[in-house]
C-alpha cells in the first residue's frame, strides 16, 4: 500500500491486487461485501493517520478507482458537510464511489525500454496505445479497445519493460506531452527496428 497526501483535505492510495489479497479481500469483494471494505478503509484512514496525519474527523468521502491487473487507486476526500458532527472518534462516516477504469498505464524510465517492448508487442500482434512524456518519464496508455491480448498476459509483457503507474489520463493529457496519439507501439516498432532491418 502507498500512500500520497494530494492536498490538506485529499489523500491518494495505491494498493495492489497482492495488498488486497493479504488483507483477505478480492477485487470482487470491493463491489460486494461494504461491511469488509469498511474496515479495510477504515485501516487505510488509520494508517493515513499515522503516516500522513491526515485526520477524518468528520465524514469522508472515498472514491475508488479500479485498474485492470495493477490494483485500485483510493482518493479520500474530508466532506465539506460541516453539519455533521460525532462524538465517538471511533465511528467515521463513509461515502463510497466505485468505478472500474478500463485503462492500464505503464511508466517507462528510459525510450531504449518502450522501443523493446514494442518488438515484443509485435511478435503478440500488439499495434496500439498512446505514448506520452511526464516529468522526464515515458508512459504508455492502453484501454480494452487497444488490446487483443488477455490483459493478464499483455500486463505482464508490460511489466517485463516499465513499471505499472497511478498517473491518471487526465494528468498526462494535461501536463504531459502526447508524443503518438494512437498505435504507439507499431509506430516505434516501424520507426526504430523495421526501418533498421
Amino acid at each position: 500500500m502507498r500512500l500520497e497526501r494530494l492536498n490538506s483535505d485529499k489523500i491518494k492510495i495505491f494498493l495492489t491486487f497482492d495488498d488486497l489479497q493479504e488483507r483477505g479481500l478480492s477485487k470482487d469483494d470491493l463491489w460486494s461485501n461494504l461491511p469488509k471494505v469498511q474496515d479495510l478503509f477504515r485501516e487505510m484512514i488509520m494508517e493515513a493517520d499515522d503516516e500522513l496525519g491526515f485526520q477524518a474527523d468528520g465524514p469522508i468521502e472515498v472514491e475508488v478507482f479500479s485498474l485492470p491487473a495493477q490494483g485500485m487507486v483510493i482518493v479520500v476526500s474530508k466532506s465539506l458537510d460541516t453539519d455533521f458532527i460525532d462524538e465517538d472518534d471511533e465511528f467515521i462516516e463513509m461515502q463510497v464511489t466505485l468505478d472500474e477504469s478500463d485503462e492500464i498505464l505503464y511508466r517507462f524510465n528510459d525510450i531504449e525500454d518502450v522501443i523493446s517492448l514494442s518488438a515484443k508487442c509485435e511478435a503478440l500482434g500488439e499495434t496500439g496505445g498512446s505514448l506520452y512524456f511526464y516529468d522526464n518519464k515515458y508512459y504508455l496508455e492502453f484501454t480494452d479497445l487497444d488490446v487483443s491480448t488477455e490483459w493478464e498476459v499483455f500486463v505482464a509483457v508490460l511489466a517485463e519493460y516499465g513499471h505499472p503507474s497511478t498517473l491518471t489520463h487526465h494528468r498526462l493529457a494535461e501536463y504531459g506531452k502526447c508524443l503518438m496519439p494512437e498505435k504507439a507501439l507499431c509506430r516505434l516498432y516501424d520507426t526504430f527496428i523495421r526501418s533498421n532491418n
